[in-house]
C-alpha cells in the first residue's frame, strides 16, 4: 500500500520513484483518489529534481495504459502500424501528405492529432476546413477506415490516456509544462496508446519551435527516443528546422491546399519535401517496408508520382465523412477568405531572418488559431506565398499573402508579418532542413 505524500515526498527529496509507486500515483490521477494539490506538487517536485530513463519509461506506459491501448491485431492488416509525431510549428502540414504516403507504401497509419494552441497550428482544424470531415468518428469507424484507406487522422478519443489529460490541465495551470521528463509522457503515452509498431518523431529547432534553444530540442529528442523504444515501439526522433515558415502558407484551408497540391505534384515546396520524406521514409524503414533510405525514398516517390498517395488521402477524406471528390475539387469546398492581397517590405534584400512563432501568433489574430481553448476559428485565413529564407525580396515580390476578413483584420496582420520578417542586404548562410537523426543506437 503506497501513500500519495509519502510518493512526493520522496521526489521532493531528489529520490528515484519505483515502477509500482508510479503506476499507483497514476492510477490516482485517473480515479481521481489522488488531488488537485497532490498532482501539482509531484509536477513541481518531478520539474526541479527530473526523473531518470527508468521512471520516464514507467511514467509513460502507467499513462499510456490508464485507459484503452488500441490493439490491431483481429483486423489481420498485413503492415506494420506506424506514425509520426510533430512537436508543432508554423505550416506544419506534413501529417496531411505522411500519412496517406506511408499508407501507399504498405503501411497503416492511425494517426491520433490534436488541435491548435499558442502559435502552432493543429493538424485537426485543417481537416475541420473540410465540410464533413468528421475528426471524432467512433471506434468502428476509425478502425474501418484504417482499415480500407490505410490512414485516418482523428483526434484523442475519450477513453484514451485519461491520465494525461488530467495531469496536463493541472501542468498548465501550475507553471510545470517545461519539464523535459514530463512532456516525454504526455507526447508519447498519447501516442502508444495507438498500438504503435514505429514511431518517428519530429522535434523542432528554432525561432518558431515549441523547445527554446536547439540543446533543448535535442534533450528532448534523446528523451523521446530512449523512452519510446525502452517502452517497446521502435523510435527516431529527427531535429528539423523550425526558423522559417515550413510550407509556404500558415493557416487552415490554405494549408489543406497546399497538401493536395504536393500530394498531386501540382507544386512541392522543397523544403516540405525534404523534412516529409525524410521522416516517412524512416518510418518505412523503423516498420520493415523499406531496409535502406534509399529504397523508402524510391518507393515514396513513385507512390507520389503514380497518384497512389493522392487517391489514399481522398479515400480517407470520404471515409471519415468528407466529399467524394474532393482531391479534384478541393477550390469548391474549401472556404475562402474576403481579401486575398500581397504585403510588401519596406525595403528592398534578401529574406535575412523570420520571427517564426510571430508568424503563427499573426494568424491567430487573424482568426485562424485560438488565444484560448474553445476558440472558434475562421478557416478561411491565413498567409500564402510566405518568402523564404535567402530569397530577393523587391518592389514585385511580396512577403507573403494575406488572407482576411477586413481591412482592419488585413492591416494589423500586415504589420506584424513586416516585423516578423527581416530584410538584409545580404542572403543568410542555408541551414539544412534536418539537422540530425536520434535513432536508438546513437542514445
Amino acid at each position: 500500500m503506497f501513500l500519495a505524500q509519502e510518493i512526493i515526498r520522496k521526489k521532493r527529496n531528489g529520490e528515484a520513484l519505483s515502477t509500482p509507486e508510479i503506476q499507483f500515483f497514476v492510477k490516482g490521477i485517473t480515479d481521481n483518489s489522488v488531488s488537485e494539490g497532490q498532482i501539482a506538487a509531484l509536477g513541481m517536485a518531478v520539474y526541479f529534481n527530473d526523473m531518470n530513463m527508468d521512471e520516464r519509461i514507467a511514467l509513460t506506459t502507467a499513462m499510456r495504459d490508464s485507459g484503452t491501448v488500441l490493439n490491431w491485431k483481429n483486423l489481420g492488416l498485413d503492415g506494420p502500424i506506424i506514425d509520426k509525431h510533430s512537436t508543432g510549428g508554423v505550416g506544419d502540414v506534413i501529417s496531411l501528405m505522411l500519412g496517406p504516403m506511408a499508407a501507399a507504401c504498405g503501411g497503416y497509419v492511425p494517426m491520433i492529432s490534436g488541435r491548435g494552441l499558442g502559435h502552432t497550428g493543429g493538424t485537426l482544424d485543417k481537416f475541420d476546413a473540410i465540410p464533413g470531415y468528421q475528426t471524432e468518428p467512433d471506434s468502428a469507424l476509425f478502425r474501418k477506415v484504417v482499415k480500407e484507406a490505410g490512414v485516418a487522422i482523428i483526434g484523442q478519443t475519450g477513453d484514451l490516456v485519461p491520465a494525461d489529460k488530467r495531469f496536463y490541465s493541472i501542468r498548465d495551470n501550475t507553471a510545470t509544462v517545461e519539464s523535459i521528463s514530463l512532456i516525454t509522457a504526455s507526447i508519447l503515452s498519447k501516442k502508444l496508446a495507438a498500438g504503435l509498431d514505429a514511431l518517428a518523431m519530429d522535434v523542432k529547432v528554432g525561432s518558431g519551435a515549441f523547445m527554446p534553444t536547439y540543446e533543448a530540442s535535442e534533450e528532448l529528442a534523446r528523451s523521446i527516443t530512449a523512452v519510446a523504444n525502452g517502452a517497446g515501439t521502435r523510435t527516431t526522433a529527427l531535429l528539423t528546422d523550425m526558423n522559417q515558415v515550413l510550407a509556404s502558407c500558415a493557416g487552415n484551408a490554405v494549408e489543406v491546399k497546399e497538401a493536395v497540391d504536393f500530394l498531386t505534384g501540382a507544386y512541392r515546396n522543397p523544403r516540405l519535401y525534404e523534412v516529409t520524406m525524410g521522416l516517412c521514409a524512416e518510418m518505412l524503414q523503423l516498420g520493415g517496408l523499406a531496409t535502406s533510405e534509399a529504397e523508402a525514398r524510391s518507393k515514396l516517390n513513385q507512390v507520389l508520382d503514380n497518384g497512389k498517395a493522392a487517391d489514399i488521402f481522398g479515400r480517407m477524406i470520404s471515409g471519415l465523412g468528407g466529399p467524394a471528390d474532393f482531391i479534384e475539387n478541393y477550390a469548391k469546398y474549401l472556404p475562402q477568405a474576403q481579401i486575398i492581397r500581397p504585403v510588401y517590405a519596406d525595403k528592398t534584400g534578401f529574406a535575412r531572418a523570420m520571427d517564426t512563432r510571430e508568424l503563427g501568433l499573426a494568424v491567430v489574430t487573424l482568426g485562424g488559431g485560438r488565444r484560448k481553448p474553445g476558440d472558434s476559428l475562421d478557416y478561411s485565413v491565413g498567409l500564402t506565398q510566405v518568402c523564404a529564407l535567402g530569397d530577393e525580396i523587391n518592389s514585385d515580390k511580396p512577403i507573403a499573402m494575406i488572407h482576411a476578413q477586413s481591412e482592419s483584420a488585413f492591416e494589423e496582420a500586415a504589420a506584424a508579418v513586416k516585423q516578423a520578417i527581416h530584410i538584409g542586404d545580404s542572403a543568410p548562410e542555408k541551414t539544412p532542413e534536418i539537422y540530425r537523426y536520434i535513432r536508438k543506437q546513437d542514445l
